[in-house]
């Protein structure tokens, strides 16, 4: 057994052992991230080369949509002018029918009484008239003869006129029964499809119902709205300022004539509508709520795709001077805004924010910057601030080679 002085010697010698380990290997530890840290000093001391191109302004002629409404050219309720019942319904719904013909038929046994009456009406009153004029021709022959007085001629040639009178309001009365029995016939206004028929055979309907719809589609107007600015921006290209209010209205004409050029329709489903159209006038006032104003375009639908109360876009071409494309790779974006690394003078990069003014296939359009300025267009995860780096430019003609522009 072991005393407690070598016990005492024993642990201790342990001990030194086990600090004596440790130390030797800290120090490999510490020699290893030097030798690490020696390495990653000297890749940073590497200069990172980088693609650049240079910004030069452009024109391009950018496609704008915008969300229209599709109406029909004609669209007419067809109501009822007459109180009665539907005796005969003589189209169904959906069915292509043309101008006067016969839609509906409506109760007319009381229109066709009216119109017996009015007609014995007017024939009593020809009669009346004709005997008042025989009473005139009789008694010019006993007043010429002094038989009778002239005042007795002149009492028979006004109850000949009264006669006359009657004639005439026989005539109207029986032209308003007449009028009134054709409208128990209900008729198409235009060639046109019947909508939904609301009333079937038998139903009451009142003066002013609703019997159908009547739409005309054979051309579809597509209305869309613009704000003032795209407007005015609209309008001043083609416009003289100082022209009265007169020529004003008419160089309006002009220039939507000269807009006739073809205007294009994404249908609802994203297709595009295989006819083009074109644009042919404006309201006259902005929307108060808004502050936008609507154009219209005509579309031809020779097939009768579209529908009254469809929905779509169309898509129109707006010419931009004067603006700069950024490639999407080129750039990134923190919290809603864009930024683009811009090699200096010095070689060095600077982070730089734009605000863009729309898309152009896979690039940018924006008007923040200034010609010659030069934009890394690749490796843009690799940069800081304030890095110097080796451009190595970049044509135009590979850059903007997916796009039908002139460099």
């Amino acid at each position: 057994m072991l005393n407690t002085n070598q016990w005492f010697r024993s642990s201790f010698l342990e001990y030194r052992t086990i600090i004596t380990l440790l130390y030797l290997a800290g120090i490999a530890i510490t020699s290893v991230s030097c030798s690490e840290g020696n390495g990653k000093g000297k890749k940073n001391a590497e200069v990172l080369e980088v693609p650049v191109f240079t910004l030069s302004p452009k024109s391009i002629e950018v496609p704008q949509t915008y969300v229209c409404d599709l109406q029909a050219i004609q669209f007419v309720e067809v109501r009822s002018k007459v109180e009665g019942f539907v005796e005969n319904i003589y189209v169904d719904e959906g069915q292509s029918v043309k101008k006067g013909q016969p839609l509906f038929q409506l109760s007319s046994a009381e229109y066709n009484e009216l119109v017996n009456s009015a007609q014995a009406k007017l024939m009593q009153a020809k009669a009346e008239e004709k005997s008042a004029s025989l009473e005139v021709e009789r008694l010019k022959v006993l007043v010429d003869k002094k038989i009778y007085s002239q005042s007795e001629l002149e009492l028979a040639q006004s109850k000949k006129e009264m006669a006359q009178s009657a004639i005439l309001e026989a005539q109207s009365m029986l032209k308003n029964a007449q009028v009134g029995l054709s409208y128990t016939t209900v008729k198409a206004p235009f060639d046109g499809i019947v909508d939904r028929i609301p009333y079937k055979t038998g139903s009451l309907v009142k003066s002013g119902d609703l019997l159908t719809n009547i739409t005309d589609i054979s051309e579809i107007f597509a209305y869309y709205r613009i704000t003032e600015n795209e407007y005015l921006e609209f309008m001043r290209g083609e416009l003289d300022k100082e022209s009265d209010d007169e020529q004003m209205n008419q160089q309006v004409t002009e220039t939507l004539q000269k807009e006739q050029e073809e205007i294009s329709l994404i249908m609802s489903d994203g297709v595009v509508y295989p006819y083009k159209g074109k644009l042919e006038t404006m309201e006259a006032d902005f929307e108060q709520g808004t502050g936008s104003i609507a154009l219209r375009v005509r579309f031809p639908n020779p097939d009768q795709l579209i529908k009254h109360g469809a929905s779509g876009k169309v898509q129109m071409k707006s010419m931009l001077n004067d603006v700069y494309l950024i490639p999407q790779k080129s750039t990134f974006e923190i919290q809603e805004y864009n930024y683009v690394y811009l090699v200096d003078s010095e070689n060095k990069v600077n982070v730089r924010s734009f605000q863009p003014l729309g898309r152009h296939g896979l690039f940018y359009i924006a008007q923040d910057f200034s010609p010659q300025d030069k934009v890394v267009l690749e490796g843009i995860q690799l940069l800081k601030d304030d890095v110097t780096v080796k451009p190595n430019p970049v044509g135009e003609e590979e850059i903007y080679k997916s796009l039908d522009i002139s460099l």
